[in-house]
Formats: C-alpha cells, sequence, structure tokens
C-alpha cells in the first residue's frame, strides 16, 4: 500500500527537497504541494492524503488553523498530521497536539527520521520526534497551562470510564514509553498493551497516541516534573 503524503510550506525550495526524498521511497508518493493552510486543507481532500507534513508558521491560515479544521473533518478522520517545526522546542508545539497533530518533527532532522515519521504516522502511532525528551510534552504543558482552573474537568470526568489498568497504561503512554516498554514495565504481552491503548483511545474520544498524552496531562491523572 502506497502512502499518500501532502507537503504543505510555504518555503517552495524546501517542499522540493520533501518531495525527491519522498518520492525516492517506493511505498510512499507525494500527491500534491500546498503553501499556505487553505490550499493544505483543500488539497488533502481532493487527492485523499495520508499523511500531511504540516508546516506551523505560513502565511494566511497556518498549520494549527489547517490541522484543526482537518482533525475536525469526518471525512478527514484517517489522515494524519505531523507538524514540522524549525526548532525542536517550538512554543506551538504542544498545540498543534492539541489541534489534533499526530506528532512533530524538527526541520533539521535526518532524512531517515522524515520517512520513519511518515510510516509511523501512517500507522496511526504517536510520533515524538525522536531528538525530543521523554519529558517534552509534560514540559510544554506545563508552560502556563498547568494550573488547576484550566485543566479540563470533561476530560478528568471522563477518565472515570477507564479500567484500572487503562489507566496505569494511560500514565506510561503519557511518560513517551513504547508498548514494548510499557508492556515490560506492566509484565504484561505487547498485544495487551495495544489493546488497552486502543480501549483508552475509544472512551476518550482520541484520534491516536499523542492525543492521548495531551488528555493525561490536561486532565490531571499525570502533573508535569519541575524538572
Amino acid at each position: 500500500m502506497t502512502i499518500r503524503v501532502l507537503l504543505a510550506d510555504d518555503q517552495a525550495l524546501l517542499r522540493s527537497a520533501f518531495r525527491v526524498l519522498v518520492d525516492s521511497e517506493p511505498d510512499m508518493e507525494v500527491v500534491g504541494e500546498a503553501s499556505d493552510g487553505a490550499e493544505a486543507v483543500r488539497l488533502t481532500r481532493e487527492e485523499r492524503a495520508d499523511v500531511v507534513l504540516m508546516d506551523i508558521r505560513m502565511p494566511g491560515t497556518d498549520g494549527l488553523a489547517a490541522t484543526r479544521l482537518i482533525t475536525a473533518d469526518p471525512g478527514l478522520a484517517h489522515v494524519r498530521v505531523v507538524m514540522l517545526t524549525t526548532f525542536e522546542v517550538d512554543e506551538y508545539v504542544v498545540q498543534s497536539l492539541r489541534a489534533g497533530a499526530s506528532g512533530f518533527l524538527g526541520k533539521g532532522a535526518e532524512p531517515e527520521e522524515l520517512l520513519n515519521a511518515i510510516r509511523i504516522a501512517a500507522g496511526g502511532e504517536a510520533l515524538l520526534s525522536p531528538a525530543a525528551t521523554k519529558g517534552l510534552i509534560a514540559k510544554f504543558l506545563a508552560q502556563g497551562d498547568g494550573s488547576e482552573e484550566e485543566r479540563d474537568p470533561a476530560r478528568a470526568e471522563r477518565l472515570d470510564a477507564l479500567t484500572g489498568r487503562e489507566r496505569e497504561v494511560l500514565v506510561q503512554v503519557a511518560g513517551g514509553h513504547s508498548n514494548d516498554e510499557i508492556a515490560e514495565r506492566l509484565e504484561v504481552s505487547p498485544l495487551t498493551v495495544k489493546t488497552h491503548v486502543n480501549r483508552a483511545m475509544a472512551k476518550l474520544g482520541a484520534r491516536d497516541r499523542a492525543q492521548l498524552v495531551v488528555i493525561a496531562y490536561e486532565s490531571g491523572l499525570v502533573r508535569p516534573r519541575a524538572d
């Protein structure tokens, strides 16, 4: 199955470089290029893209707004958005995850990292940039968004639907651990972990693991570390 990739960036040179890289792979192809968010949303629908590489900062409709439009469209439920950031620690990273992006990647990433990101996103997994630490999401959420009054009470109440084991798994997911790592920590099989993750996503209305991470912190189940 060929992964259909849409490139959204206002820099034509960068789009060209990404196109050459992506089209060189036998399992993926570039189906369109957009220079702003509005065009990205339109082409995502028209070209039936599977993965959108979305620049956060673009003129007009920016990447955040475009991501919200894509992830809010039931007809595009299969689409996964990977945000491209200039810096690993980008002020908009957590906003992109809240908007529904499956993850983020620095523009300075190695070619193999970018290709791997596309495959991970297409497979429905969350992508936390390889260069990011496991506590990165917590750090972003702690920056002006960690007060009790800003936590989402509706999501906190929704946690009541989770079983004790599903809560345990959610805490581990929020820590940035893979299914294999969680399985080892909880002494269960990776398949069991995957089942718990899928059930938690269904109960919490999360698109993918990235959304689970955000929900875990916003609901107060996991607290950002001071360090």
